[in-house]
């Protein structure tokens, strides 16, 4: 289904990764604190090459470029979470400093920053960013804390509107549900969120509105898809949660109390490579209902949710030993991977070889040259926060790598003697 059109290598382990919602562009946050900004080509050729078809990529035929617009010592330690705001034209860091940073994200320079405050007299330390709304940004931190930061000024305000407690463990992830038919902005007010064992449902005025049974497995990754669920609400969406043990379950928005399916992505006797990273297949595409789950093991699995299924004629890998940390798609429908110290760029493959797919596919590349400082290769090094610190290295992949130690034995503590995918899990039977 897709083909691996790049590997991008990175100088530190990848941490975050964020992509701009009209352009080409792709910015990661690594281990070392660097935060770098990154130039795709367009995803396919030039509508003024009269030679070129329409059809094929630009990575595909070796005439591409991947250019750095910018990069920058952000953080002192490691940079944790990225976010583009919904129009691109801001973006937000955090990093293990326990600072946010509010910069343009055409050149990196930045225009505001705030401390992530703490309960303890420990530093709390970022583990998402979300910007939910053109109001709304969302800071999830290592000790549970879900704080809401005002952006209603354009820039976040001096300290969080309102902090929330939703899970007894860090977030792991944050899915927001679409807006109701009533919502006069259009933008989402609600959301899902995961963290240790447990889902849980926000509203930005009303705070956490529900909490589900405790899954006795480790909820890691969620992505929302449209048009699904029970006969009487076949509109109503479900929400694809990705867990520690390998399994993707599926729950019918509004029904919170439990899970309504399960689909084993990975199996083992003690439970499979977990699902750290999960991202819908674009609708344009003309794919159906599906997902891609980057797994523990490096591979990328392709789900069908309407077969519950899991493609088994495909077999991509983003790395043969590092773990998936983020996907996602460009606006030109590029699947784009990340882990490890590298940044895949993969193409559905029906797109590279000029056929048709079952349905018809709708080609939203951008195709726009911006000229100036982003077409530039290396910035100056003036481009740097003033905080820049090239011995700064934080324990940040070691952390990661404690918290995959500690999910697996979460896993082998809870599972039964037949694993997570048996029936007699009971205690007390060998």
């Amino acid at each position: 289904m897709f083909e691996n059109l790049c590997t991008l290598p990175l100088q530190a382990d990848v941490f975050a990764t964020a992509l701009h919602p009209t352009e080409p562009l792709l910015t990661v946050g690594l281990s070392n604190g660097l935060v770098e900004t990154f130039r795709l080509p367009p995803s396919n050729a030039s509508e003024d090459d009269a030679d070129a078809d329409a059809d094929s990529s630009v990575l595909s035929d070796g005439k591409g470029m991947v250019d750095t617009v910018w990069k920058t010592r952000r953080h002192k330690g490691s940079c944790r979470c990225l976010a583009y705001s919904h129009d691109g034209q801001a973006m937000y860091s955090a990093g293990t400093d326990s600072l946010v940073k509010y910069f343009d994200p055409s050149n990196g320079k930045v225009i505001s920053k705030i401390a992530i405050p703490s309960t303890t007299s420990v530093p709390d330390a970022p583990t998402l960013l979300h910007v939910l709304n053109p109001q709304s940004l969302l800071l999830a931190t290592d000790s549970g804390a879900l704080h809401i930061v005002d952006l209603r000024d354009g820039a976040p305000g001096e300290k969080p509107a309102q902090t929330h407690f939703p899970h007894s463990d860090y977030v792991s992830s944050i899915t927001p549900l679409p807006p109701s038919e009533e919502s006069t902005s259009g933008f989402s007010k609600q959301w899902v969120s995961t963290g240790g064992t447990t889902l849980a449902v926000t509203d930005v005025r009303r705070g956490v509105l529900v909490r589900s049974a405790d899954q006795e497995d480790e909820l890691l990754s969620a992505c929302f898809m449209p048009g699904m669920g029970p006969k009487s609400k076949r509109n109503n969406g479900v929400i694809a949660i990705g867990s520690g043990s390998g399994v993707l379950t599926l729950w019918d928005k509004g029904s919170w109390d439990d899970q309504q399916e399960r689909i084993i992505v990975d199996g083992g006797k003690r439970g499979g490579e977990s699902i750290d990273a999960m991202v819908r297949v674009p609708h344009e595409m003309g794919l159906g209902k599906k997902v891609v789950c980057g797994v523990g093991d490096g591979s990328l699995r392709i789900v069908d949710l309407v077969k519950r299924e899991v493609d088994r004629s495909t077999n991509l890998r983003h790395d043969d030993m590092e773990a998936v940390i983020s996907l996602g798609f460009d606006c030109g429908n590029r699947l784009i991977s990340a882990g490890g110290r590298t940044v895949k760029v993969w193409e559905e493959l029906s797109e590279l070889q000029g056929g048709d797919s079952d349905e018809d596919l709708d080609e939203d590349g951008d195709d726009e040259d911006h000229g100036g400082e982003s077409n530039s290769k290396r910035p100056a090094a003036d481009d740097s926060d003033d905080d820049d610190d090239d011995d700064s290295e934080d324990d940040g992949v070691e952390e990661m790598k404690r918290r995959a130690k500690r999910r697996k034995e979460v896993q082998k503590s809870k599972l039964g003697p037949m694993g997570a995918h048996g029936v007699l899990g009971f205690e007390g039977l060998d």
